[in-house]
């Protein structure tokens, strides 16, 4: 081995070093409990804090604080949940994007305009809580049916 190859070995060793996995930009959106400005300001201070936060926004209307830059949801969740406030990730999308919007699990009346919670494609529409009995026994086809309508 030359003096090419240990330059060669040397350079090879040292770019190795220096490659390491860059954090891709991320947005994470959360759900807060907040009151008032003073809230709001608590929470947008706390979530500035956290190491690679680029931009807060919070949105005091909607209880809604979101975190743009090189973070990570777990930290951003657990410095949220440090100002001793109820919080989750955000759980609403637009209702256009579900299968089935108005099942039990995807609507929700707090949810903001044009929003439902957002749940797994697997929850469908179940069976009502009416009974057959209920719906036969207004049936044309029955002849023991109501005979008010």
């Amino acid at each position: 081995m030359g003096v090419e190859g240990t330059l060669e070995y040397i350079s090879d060793l040292l770019s190795s070093m220096k490659k390491k996995k860059k954090k891709q930009t991320q947005t994470v959106a959360l759900k807060i409990r907040m009151d008032c400005e003073g809230c709001a300001r608590k929470v947008k201070k706390v979530l500035s804090g956290v190491k690679g936060a680029k931009t807060v926004d919070v949105d005091l209307k909607q209880q809604k604080a979101t975190v743009t830059g090189y973070v990570d949801a777990k930290k951003v969740l657990a410095a949220a949940k440090s100002t001793k406030k109820k919080v989750e990730l955000w759980p609403y999308v637009p209702y256009n994007l579900v299968a089935n919007p108005y099942v039990a699990q995807a609507y929700d009346k707090k949810a903001p305009p044009n929003h439902v919670r957002k749940v797994p494609v697997t929850a469908t529409i179940t069976e009502t809580t009416v009974d057959d009995r209920y719906t036969n026994m207004f049936s044309d086809e029955n002849p023991n049916a109501c005979s008010i309508m």
